[in-house]
């Protein structure tokens, strides 16, 4: 029978650690130095330890591939779900220590599975489809300022501007599709997905990033991962409107743009689309709808490779 692990809340800031174990806190500094440290008081527990963090856009990457390599398991939960649960146990304050303390207590209650170590292709296409989609962002912010400026000299330096964002923006692509092609199993899957009409290569490219699990694990998961589940808002007799929130925002928006195309060329999704009109549906609520019948079926198409997608 395995054990029951002890719970280390680990609350990871830019440049510490805050961590809580049997009932006490310390913080180390959040380097190599620090990662090592952290994992001599973890061995010196003599007992089973399970690292819990939350996801904080990065700055838990080396901390967590420092405690995976020295075979401690890590879990890595939402912020947000981390944070309700905290206040729903009492911890009503919020500091390092406070955080930390929480993430131990939630432990024991929650039991997660240990996240698994990201595939660093995977990690890398993240990061290629992340600075793909902040130059675009300028490109369009750009643009905006060309259409509302009338000097000649402020139109020249924005001209200048979009030129240089546009060459970095197809540098960028080459990179993607260089990146695909290095990586056999990412790029089967870009091509498979890509048979959907309205998913292109940056589409592809954006869900293998954003939305890894895509093809494993049930229906239901891959659509609240991607947060096109329907969520009930219903007490007693009362009945209320069906909302999807939660999940992977940027996963939700290549997926709706997606289905912006799929529901005008998609033989499957076009009808579903209009029928839905047609029943009165407001066109975003179709177009939601939409997008997770399209998130369906690529999931489909990856789990058989005999599946339809077209």
């Amino acid at each position: 029978m395995t054990p029951t692990p002890v719970y280390l809340g680990l609350d990871v800031a830019k440049a510490t650690l805050a961590v809580h174990l049997d009932g006490s806190g310390f913080t180390l500094a959040n380097d190599p130095a620090g990662h090592a440290a952290l994992c001599a008081r973890i061995a010196a527990c003599g007992k089973p330890v399970q690292v819990l963090c939350e996801a904080t856009g990065g700055y838990e990457r080396a901390v967590g591939a420092a405690l995976r390599a020295a075979g401690i398991p890590v879990s890595v939960l939402h912020p947000a779900r981390a944070r309700k649960l905290a206040q729903g146990l009492g911890f009503l304050a919020k500091t390092d220590a406070v955080d930390a303390a929480a993430l131990a207590a939630i432990g024991p209650l929650l039991r997660p599975a240990p996240t698994p170590s990201p595939d660093p292709a995977v990690q890398r296409l993240a990061a290629l489809v992340t600075r793909r989609d902040q130059l675009a962002e300028l490109l369009r912010r750009e643009k905006q300022h060309r259409e509302h400026t009338a000097d000649k000299v402020l139109l020249r330096d924005l001209e200048q501007n979009l030129r240089a964002l546009q060459k970095r923006l197809a540098k960028i692509e080459v990179l993607l599709t260089a990146h695909l092609r290095e990586h056999a199993p990412l790029q089967s899957k870009a091509a498979r997905l890509q048979q959907a009409p309205g998913v292109g290569p940056v589409g592809a490219a954006t869900l293998l990033a954003l939305l890894p699990e895509l093809g494993h694990g049930s229906r239901s998961r891959i659509t609240s991962l991607a947060g096109l589940a329907p969520r009930n808002r219903d007490s007693g007799p009362f009945r209320g409107p069906r909302h999807v929130h939660g999940g992977r925002p940027k996963a939700r928006r290549i997926l709706y743009l997606c289905a912006l195309s799929a529901a005008r060329h998609h033989p499957q999704l076009k009808p579903f689309h209009s029928t839905l009109i047609a029943n009165g549906k407001a066109p975003k609520v179709a177009l939601v709808a939409t997008a997770r019948k399209l998130l369906l079926l690529l999931h489909a198409a990856l789990k058989n490779p005999n599946f339809s997608l077209a």
